[in-house]
């Protein structure tokens, strides 16, 4: 990464502390079109590099990012506040959507149309778009740029990579790793500075042909009205309130521990985390025991310290934003089951913690349930049915994931047709799987990541119409007639068959 002369700093601070763990560059439309400037360069010769080859590179440079697993994940949690454990859990997954696309560079394909007309036929040839900006937020810095990575790199794209300005050192270093285990310069950089300033420059620049994103629905709507007006291809994963449905012939015990890890895992700021449950009426006081059990054991801490199993929320205006949504829902009504503030100790007093909540029955118009809540705050209603619990689940401009706990086949079919959603899991807890597409409807995005779908988010198919000269026919050949091309064979060699 070129640093400007004179460039301002950021600040990279740990949110369990408060204390400083590094300094980046706050770089600016220069800079952004200096980057530019190099993948554009490097773009050529990386499209003419066999596919088989790139993606040889690309798993020389997974490994490399898996050797490093570990500096790297004390690295991610020091800047983005979750245990140490979830840290190894995302690195991780990272190699494996890198390695996962890697495996698929011999598979890249285009197809052959025969008889479009007399002496006619036609190719579709897939080709790389060019330069992608890629633009990933702070909750999972390192997973969400595979998502976009990996795809792009294969297809033969060059990428340019924004990670958030509050965690940009984990992926700095990957991005060194990947160069050092032999990934041409160029095709792989990394920027740093703010969005208005620097995400706005590439997503805006010329010869930046796909803006791969991830972040909220409202900077998303930004991303792609900018966007459009160079008719650029974007992805967009944006903002989710994924609804979560058990019903009364679930298996509770299974239901109560994926509400549990879906809901806190990261400190509940997730994508994909489960932020409202319906659960059906006559299992619901058994459900809502069972869950607060281990909801009541989740240790608070800082992310480093051993048998920590929530870490801080990422920032200061994160923690104040999950306050006023849950002040605001309780003032509307609903019974505060467990957590609702900040947790005591001297051990919490510099970081941005807040401790694991859980409210039945809110209104249904209030913030819990209509907002996306980006944090530790469950909340929980009681419902009738199959029926109801879908319309419940589907009263949301979001779309991204949803699952239900059912025995019933017939329930489990309809939840899959009806609930509005890029995703449903089925008696599973919340896992996101390289070999399925990933992507939400609505407000929550457009386009897929992850499956061999994503590789068709960064080619364009061409079409090539081909018509064979009258001089390059051939006579039929008759039927059992002995003559031979020249060359071809009469048998196996030797003579024998």
């Amino acid at each position: 990464m070129a640093t400007a002369v004179g460039a301002e700093m950021t600040v990279v601070r740990d949110p369990a502390t408060g204390d400083e763990v590094g300094r980046v560059p706050r770089l600016g439309e220069a800079e952004a079109a200096a980057a530019v400037a190099r993948a554009r360069a490097a773009f050529p010769g990386w499209w003419e590099t066999p596919a088989a080859k790139r993606g040889e590179l690309l798993h020389a440079a997974a490994e490399a990012v898996l050797a490093a697993r570990d500096d790297l994940a004390l690295q991610l949690t020091l800047e983005q506040g979750k245990p140490l454990r979830e840290s190894r859990i995302e690195l991780t997954r990272c190699v494996h959507t890198l390695e996962h696309y890697a495996g698929l560079a011999k598979n890249l394909r285009g197809a052959y149309v025969p008889n479009l007309d007399v002496e006619t036929h036609g190719l579709v040839v897939k080709r790389p778009l060019g330069v992608v900006a890629a633009i990933v937020p702070w909750n999972f810095p390192t997973t969400l740029l595979a998502n976009k990575l990996g795809p792009a790199l294969v297809c033969g794209n060059t990428v340019v990579g924004k990670p958030a300005e509050t965690t940009p050192l984990t992926t700095l270093r990957i991005a060194e790793l990947m160069r050092e285990a032999g990934l041409p310069e160029g095709v792989f950089q990394v920027v740093t500075g703010r969005g208005p300033v620097l995400g706005e420059a590439l997503v805006t620049h010329p010869d930046v042909a796909k803006v791969a994103f991830t972040g909220s629905t409202p900077v998303g709507k930004r991303v792609a009205e900018l966007a459009a007006r160079g008719v650029k291809r974007v992805t967009l994963e944006l903002g989710g309130s994924d609804p979560m449905i058990v019903l009364d012939d679930a298996d509770v015990d299974a239901a109560a521990s994926a509400a549990s890890v879906g809901r806190f895992f990261n400190c509940g700021q997730a994508c994909l985390a489960v932020k409202r449950l319906y659960v059906h009426e006559r299992v619901a006081d058994e459900l809502v025991e069972k869950l607060l059990a281990k909801v009541r054991r989740l240790r608070v801490g800082r992310g480093t310290s051993e048998g920590t199993m929530l870490g801080p929320l990422h920032s200061e205006a994160q923690r104040e934003t999950i306050e006023r949504q849950l002040a605001e829902t309780l003032e509307r009504g609903g019974e505060l089951l467990a957590g609702g503030g900040r947790p005591a100790g001297e051990e919490y007093a510099a970081g941005w913690f807040h401790e694991p909540t859980v409210v039945l029955e809110p209104a249904h118009d209030s913030p819990l349930a209509t907002e996306e809540v980006f944090g530790p705050v469950l909340p929980i209603w009681r419902v009738g049915g199959i029926d109801e619990a879908i319309e419940r689940a589907n009263a949301s401009p979001f779309g991204l994931g949803s699952s239900i706990w059912t025995r019933g086949l017939d329930a489990a079919t309809l939840a899959a047709e009806r609930l509005n959603a890029g995703y449903t899991w089925i008696n599973s807890p919340q896992i996101v799987y390289d070999e399925l597409p990933f992507g939400g409807v609505g407000e929550s995005g457009v386009g897929k990541e992850h499956g061999p779908e994503a590789l068709d988010y960064y080619q364009e198919a061409k079409a090539v119409v081909v018509r064979r000269s009258p001089a390059a026919k051939r006579p039929p050949r008759a039927s059992g007639s002995a003559e031979r091309a020249p060359g071809e064979l009469a048998g196996p060699p030797g003579g024998r068959s």
